[in-house]
């Protein structure tokens, strides 16, 4: 089964614990005792209904504050597809939790409480979604029972979200009204919104086509590891195990290593299962090459005319994500790409981008947490890079503080 990832997204209160709750609930995903949990924590805090947002809430502060502050992953299958949620933070605060959440998604969902509209926090997001080059976008217009199911009022929250992503780059929209603590348009079609005639939630979630989404054009294969078992039986064996990070790789192909360069035919793609003919992204494998050349963790199995960048040199967007410290021209971090690992040292910082009104400021030193700018890099060796864009997998990188072993800062390079 198709396995679609997705991230919720929004302002405070906007509701996505809640609309979380009710697709895991009205999908039958939810066992029996964590619904006697939230019933008895719902009568305990008072509240006259079941608090599906509970279900996704699992922080104690999150519990007693009413908000999400973390990601919450959540699992759940229908009969055509297997889903992964990642309930991400509404808060300003939490802006490095959202871009976690989003960064390996297919999908964004986007919350707007109807009877407030389009928010800071819900431009803020939708930007982060088409920084993050996230493909599909959907906008929920929630809690539409308070507005008296209004269609005018959909309409306008509808023509003003479609105006501010004009100025964004989404390749997919699509304007759903629900009520998540009702159910309406969740799972299946309300019949208090009759002058909607599209389909519910989940049956979008069921049938957008994300099979293309994947880049299964340039062959990207980082190794991960060297397989050399020590025994009598296996004393030639010479494997190169790792993920698929895109592109087709099929036994008998011409490949090149870098950063050697030497071209070389793969001989065998091996599984867990046994051997296999092909592989592709997100398939975990060993790859055994003809000829024995010198390969090493962090090199990278590529086409021998189709390349990618191999660049000590990076221009990026970063997101910061350090409590302590910040980033500014001349700063060291440590920096991992793919399964690559160096170090690496700020040239410039370009400008730091204002979310909300998308200004640059070119006079900005330094950037803080949650803030978002573009850097120039310079790696003490070459990485094997392309667009992210193109390639979310090769494009995309995390800085390091060395002293704390903390991730300071997600990038996606240009």
């Amino acid at each position: 089964m198709e396995l679609l990832r997705f991230a919720t997204a929004g302002s405070v209160d906007d509701g996505k614990s809640t609309l979380i709750g009710r697709l895991l609930f009205d999908s039958k995903a939810v066992m029996a005792d964590q619904l006697e949990a939230v019933e008895r924590t719902s009568a305990q805090r008072g509240e006259g209904y079941t608090n599906l947002a509970l279900l996704t809430d699992g922080l104690r502060a999150e519990r007693e504050q009413g908000i999400t502050i973390d990601v919450a992953y959540r699992y759940f299958a229908t009969a055509k597809r297997k889903f992964v949620i990642a309930d991400t933070p509404g808060h300003i605060q939490y802006t490095r939790n959202m871009v976690t959440g989003a960064s390996t998604a297919n999908l964004a969902l986007v919350l707007v409480d109807a009877r407030k509209g389009i928010l800071e926090q819900t431009r803020r997001h939708a930007f982060l979604s088409t920084l993050l080059r996230v493909p599909h976008m959907v906008l929920c217009v929630n809690k539409m029972d308070l507005v008296d199911w209004s269609e005018q009022r959909y309409e306008e929250i509808k023509h003003e979200f479609r105006e501010f992503a004009a100025k964004l780059d989404v390749p997919d929209l699509t304007v759903i009204p629900i009520s998540a603590l009702n159910g309406d348009n969740v799972v299946t079609r309300s019949e208090q919104m009759p002058w909607y005639d599209g389909s519910s939630l989940l049956h979008h979630l069921e049938d957008v086509h994300i099979a293309s989404d994947r880049n299964l054009i340039d062959v990207r294969f980082p190794v991960q590891w060297v397989v050399r078992p020590m025994s009598d039986e296996w004393h030639d064996y010479r494997g190169y195990a790792g993920v698929v990070a895109s592109g087709v790789m099929k036994v008998g192909d011409e490949v090149m290593v870098l950063p050697s360069g030497l071209s070389t035919t793969i001989s065998a793609i091996e599984t867990f299962d046994g051997p296999v003919e092909e592989a592709f992204p997100p398939m975990a494998v060993t790859v055994r090459l003809a000829d024995n050349l010198d390969v090493s963790r962090g090199d990278m199995i590529c086409r021998v005319r189709n390349a990618p960048d191999v660049t000590q040199d990076v221009d990026a967007m970063i997101c910061w994500m350090g409590d302590a410290a910040s980033l500014t021209a001349g700063s060291r971090w440590a920096i991992k790409h793919t399964t690559r690992n160096a170090r690496v040292v700020v040239r410039e910082l370009t400008y730091r981008l204002d979310v909300n009104t998308l200004h640059r400021d070119e006079s900005a030193e330094s950037l803080s947490l949650n803030e978002i700018g573009r850097v120039r890099l310079r790696v003490t060796q070459p990485l094997f890079t392309d667009e992210y864009r193109r390639n979310r997998s090769t494009g995309s990188f995390i800085l390091i503080d060395e002293g704390t072993g903390a991730t300071v800062a997600g990038g996606m390079i240009l």
